[in-house]
């Protein structure tokens, strides 16, 4: 069952976050990379937007982002649509793997916004409608996630 977005705040009070973002699937991917981006400035957060070619890519600029650090979470965006062969569902795979193993690895939070839909409804109804855009519910997780970080140092 879908949540509605609920409009609220949370300060980020200028902390530093990037988005990695997929170039494929486009109209998707720059829905919610609206909705994260509007949300995270909302909040008072300093924001760095790093584009991909696809979302097999996302994991390893993910990487890069973390390694250097000074980020209070990286949000990974990007769209993955089923077809005739197990492509996809590799793709889905080997990326969830990777963003888990860099969020371990560099103890940051690493935000997986990356969906793997079988049908374009399903897309649409998450990507490009405000009720529940799941780019929004990205940055309101990076904010939870840097103040629950931040607490326990």
């Amino acid at each position: 069952m879908l949540k509605k977005v609920q409009k609220q705040t949370v300060p980020a009070r200028g902390g530093k976050f990037a988005i990695v973002a997929s170039r494929y699937n486009l109209e998707y991917v720059d829905a919610m990379l609206h909705a994260a981006r509007e949300e995270l400035l909302a909040a008072g957060a300093h924001l760095r937007i790093v584009r991909v070619p696809g979302a097999f890519e996302i994991p390893a600029v993910a990487a890069r982002l973390a390694a250097r650090g000074g980020y209070a979470a990286v949000i990974c965006l990007g769209v993955i649509f089923e077809g005739e062969t197990s492509h996809a569902q590799q793709i889905s795979d080997g990326v969830t793997y990777a963003l888990a193993q860099i969020q371990v690895l560099h103890k940051l939070p690493v935000i997986h916004g990356v969906f793997h839909f079988e049908k374009v409804k399903q897309a649409k109804v998450r990507c490009l409608g405000a009720k529940h855009n799941r780019g929004t519910e990205a940055a309101r997780t990076a904010l939870e996630m840097a103040r629950v970080m931040a607490g326990l140092k």
